[in-house]
């Protein structure tokens, strides 16, 4: 390739502010980079399906005229985490936006009929896997004096619902921390906020009834639920805030969910 062919390269991926997402291979993750892509962010974009990864990072450059990688890695797994971020080459550093999507729930059922292996899995994800991520991404954010930290969290993280149990309490765990967090990065100054959606159609309740769609699809019956954009614009709005302005948190809800273990169906 002609050395100025490279320069004009290097020079279009330093231009654009660079954003890092996790769990981008579908749902609110992927909304979120298809937002920022279209508003010109360049993207680190991670999950688990390669082919998936793949997939978004072509229609996103294709798209949108913007630089993208990707990192395959599970956030559970804090070597995973570590030697993927480590591979980041210079221009690729310069991280201004983390956000934390990767989540889950598994199950939903009453406390004493809980298995073991879903409440590892949430407690892993949720909120190891958002404690890996940051804490690897953290000091590029520090070099630099600047950065913003979004942690996507859940209306169950500010009320609990039936046989939600451990669920709702990664989901609480993960306010807590973004509270923490802001007041511990403030002086760097690194933004915090975080994001909690109620009821929102991706593949979150595929997920948590372990690949039955049809008992999934019924979470979403008789009325009108969130989607995926709608979470992502959110997002947007807190990212596209002045320096001196920082959005600590935003619930955000289906017109027919006025709270947790509630929905008023048709």
């Amino acid at each position: 390739m002609p050395p100025k062919k490279i320069l004009i390269i290097f020079a279009a991926i330093m231009k654009n502010k660079i954003a890092f997402i996790t769990g981008a291979t579908s749902g609110i993750g992927k909304a979120c980079a298809e937002i920022l892509a279209k508003n010109g962010f360049n993207l680190i974009i991670t999950g688990r399906r390669e082919d998936r990864l793949k997939t978004i990072q072509n229609e996103l450059v294709n798209s949108y005229a913007i630089q993208c990688i990707y990192l395959v890695f599970d956030v559970r797994n804090n070597q995973e985490v570590q030697a993927q971020i480590q591979t980041l080459s210079n221009e690729w550093t310069d991280i201004s936006v983390l956000i934390n999507n990767a989540g889950l729930a598994m199950g939903l059922s009453s406390f004493e009929g809980g298995q073991l292996d879903h409440w590892d899995t949430m407690i892993d994800t949720n909120i190891k896997g958002l404690l890996y991520t940051t804490k690897a991404v953290l000091p590029l954010m520090i070099a630099q004096n600047q950065g913003h930290i979004v942690n996507v969290g859940s209306i169950a993280g500010k009320e609990i619902y039936a046989n939600g149990n451990v669920y709702c309490a990664t989901k609480h765990a993960v306010d807590a921390l973004t509270k923490s967090m802001r007041l511990d990065l403030c002086k760097f100054p690194i933004k915090v906020s975080a994001i909690h959606p109620g009821a929102v159609e991706t593949e979150f309740s595929i997920v948590r009834f372990e690949g039955d769609e049809e008992r999934a699809k019924k979470v979403y019956d008789g009325f009108e639920n969130l989607i995926a954009e709608d979470v992502a614009e959110g997002v947007w709005f807190m990212l596209n805030r002045p320096e001196h302005v920082n959005i600590n948190e935003m619930t955000i809800m289906p017109t027919a969910q006025p709270m947790a273990g509630m929905i008023v169906r048709k």
